[in-house]
């Protein structure tokens, strides 16, 4: 029968990771602990640095930022103006409000 690689998590492989980016890391040990060769670890590195690397580029301002359409601009003001109307109109409510009570 074959030897089966154990099946790790993403959690145990990150921390393989981490393990082995140790300065003086036993590699060697670190790999046979879990059953990996170097191979393995050669494909959990370029896993961990990839996703590293998305996450980082996910999160940079210029990828938030998005085209928005003359048309959304001009309903998003328009909504805007509706909504500081409602409010400057709740305001004199609440003042008149407070002045019913003294």
């Amino acid at each position: 029968m074959p030897n089966k690689k154990p099946r790790l998590t993403a959690k145990v492989k990150f921390d393989i990771y981490l393990q082995t980016r140790a300065k003086d890391a036993p590699v060697g040990e670190i790999l046979r602990k879990y059953g990996l060769h170097l191979a393995d670890l050669k494909q959990i590195e370029e896993t961990v640095e990839n996703g590293a690397l998305s996450a980082l580029k996910a999160r940079s301002p210029k990828s938030e930022l998005k085209e928005v359409t003359t048309e959304d601009y001009i309903a998003l003001q328009k909504e805007l103006e509706r909504k500081e109307k409602a409010l400057a109109e709740l305001s004199v409510e609440y003042t008149i409000l407070k002045k019913n009570d003294r």
